[in-house]
């Protein structure tokens, strides 16, 4: 997106932006705006070679309070193409471990994608429609397993929610990443190889309706798929949304707190392979499986919220669960703060105080847990936790409602 002449002059004169900007507030010579100047109104500069593109986190906070209404976050992401053909590259987080994931999911290799759904509820991996696109919650359990959580547990629920409103999804070993790191790192041919293959994949399956659990997944599809595809053969949707419509009208949808961990694991009528993540929730301290009312607040993805404009899905869920006092943090919705880092790059000390400065924000408002849509918020905030001395532990929605509903009787797919 280039801005018009009128924007940028108006751009010139104003400076919202560089005070909305969370890397700004910390980073003092880092702001959007210099961002535009370099690239539209020096041209005698390269913004193609200009690093503070990578600095940006693309959380959009400018761009929704921008009076001028520049897209911000796209406007960067098509230098970032520019500095990537130009070698000058981001400083990859994890030794670039997700961008040679990426890589090798471009080739014609054999992945073992649905092991953590056989003992989790009914699935097929032919035809159906609805297909549920897991995305990298499977590789997340392999690399961030210092970390005590279970990224696929968050799957093992959703596919338990679905099963619950009567959706039987297709889920796929030949899923491929949804490509959002690639376009996000400047690796535009990355991203179509990827795209194309997931279009493929998903138009093979029949479905007509592909749900995300992760908010980039989602974000991605629904925005730059078209952009380069054109229209899809499928309609795409956030899971929060589908359960938001789907579970309020199913009576006792949810159980109150009064189920202990151990309830969980040794109730018969459940199939659920609960190992992977009964050391987190046993470690966990306060009332998260107890008979007391708790207390939550919620942490909206930046792609989610201001990427996709759903900030009251996830609300209405949790609204929903007997027990569950939902308290809002001072900085939520349209101008929540970001969790410190994004597509994998560009991990700093900037992003470790964002991430504590978060932590402290959700503590302050008397809730024992942050409750986050986004795996990668949940990832963040859980590292940056590990470092701090808080009472407060990091929930994904999906593991917080499955615990919660009613149990599911065994089944064979």
């Amino acid at each position: 997106m280039q801005p018009t002449q009128q924007q940028i002059d108006f751009c010139m004169e104003c400076g919202i932006c560089t005070g909305s900007c969370p890397v700004s507030r910390i980073t003092a010579e880092f702001s959007p705006r210099q961002m535009l100047k370099r690239a539209m109104v020096e041209p005698q500069a390269d913004p193609g070679l200009h690093r503070q593109f990578w600095s940006c986190l693309t959380c959009g906070r400018c761009s929704e309070r921008c009076p001028a209404d520049i897209d911000f976050p796209e406007f960067n992401r098509q230098y970032r193409i520019k500095a990537r053909n130009r070698g000058v590259l981001p400083l990859e987080s994890h030794h670039g471990i997700f961008q040679s994931i990426s890589d090798l999911q471009t080739r014609p290799i054999r992945q073992q994608r649905t092991g953590w759904a056989d003992q989790s509820g009914k699935f097929t991996t032919d035809r159906g429609e609805y297909f549920y696109f897991v995305g990298c919650l499977p590789f997340f359990d392999v690399t961030f397993r210092y970390l005590d959580i279970s990224s696929t547990e968050t799957a093992r629920n959703v596919l338990k929610l679905l099963n619950k409103i009567g959706i039987t999804p297709v889920i796929s070993n030949d899923e491929r990443c949804c490509g959002h790191d690639a376009l996000w790192n400047g690796d535009e041919a990355l991203f179509v190889k990827l795209a194309r293959l997931n279009i493929e994949i998903i138009s093979a399956s029949g479905a007509k309706i592909v749900l995300f659990s992760c908010p980039e997944g989602y974000f991605t599809f629904k925005n730059h798929y078209p952009a380069y595809f054109g229209e899809l053969p499928f309609d795409v949707m956030h899971v929060t949304e589908l359960l938001a419509k789907k579970l309020p009208g199913m009576g006792n949808a949810f159980v109150s707190n009064d189920l202990t961990s151990q309830d969980l694991v040794s109730e018969d009528s459940m199939i659920m392979d609960i190992s992977s993540i009964s050391k987190e929730l046993d470690n966990m301290d306060g009332p998260v499986f107890s008979g007391e009312s708790c207390i939550v607040t919620y942490h909206d993805p930046c792609r989610l919220g201001r990427g996709a404009g759903i900030y009251d899905a996830p609300r209405q869920l949790l609204q929903n669960i007997p027990g569950t006092q939902l308290v809002e943090m001072e900085r939520n919705r349209e101008n929540s703060m970001c969790c410190g880092t994004s597509a994998w790059i560009e991990c700093s000390g900037c992003s470790k105080q964002m991430q504590i400065e978060r932590l402290y924000e959700a503590a302050r408002t008397g809730a024992s847990i942050i409750i986050t849509a986004c795996p990668k918020c949940r990832i963040h905030l859980a590292c940056a936790l590990k470092s701090s001395e808080l009472a407060i532990r990091v929930v994904d929605i999906f593991s917080y409602l499955g615990s919660r509903s009613n149990l599911i009787p065994k089944s064979e797919h």
